[in-house]
């Protein structure tokens, strides 16, 4: 089955060296103590600095966060990997987890997709 798109919008993001557009899904686990609200706020700090196009969640419930198997809250995940776990990056460490987070979503850039 091929589907033709005309018009491609996509947000703002990171493009890698194959023209490819980089999507990320961003958990911040956390049960809502300060540590998590700080994680939050400045992972989409971060986010919106890089230029990154994220969704961006916050999980607070407690059976779901025991889902990703973490002991120790904040915790981030990125498309669906624990990065970080039980502290607050700061700003440096938060910017290497998602420039180099394995695994990111892409998309062909062009006006013609197939699937």
């Amino acid at each position: 089955m091929q589907i033709m798109i005309k018009n491609l919008y996509i947000r703002s993001g990171i493009y890698n060296s194959n023209n490819r557009f980089k999507y990320m899904d961003i958990k911040v686990l956390g049960t809502g103590c300060a540590k998590c609200k700080t994680l939050e706020k400045l992972t989409r700090e971060v986010v919106g600095e890089m230029g990154i196009a994220a969704d961006i969640e916050k999980v607070e419930d407690i059976a779901k966060i025991m889902g990703y198997r973490v002991m120790q809250t904040p915790a981030l995940v990125i498309n669906g990997k624990v990065v970080l776990s039980g502290r607050v990056p700061t700003v440096m460490e938060l910017k290497e987890l998602l420039s180099g987070s394995s695994n990111p979503q892409t998309w062909k850039l062009n006006n013609n997709a197939s699937s």
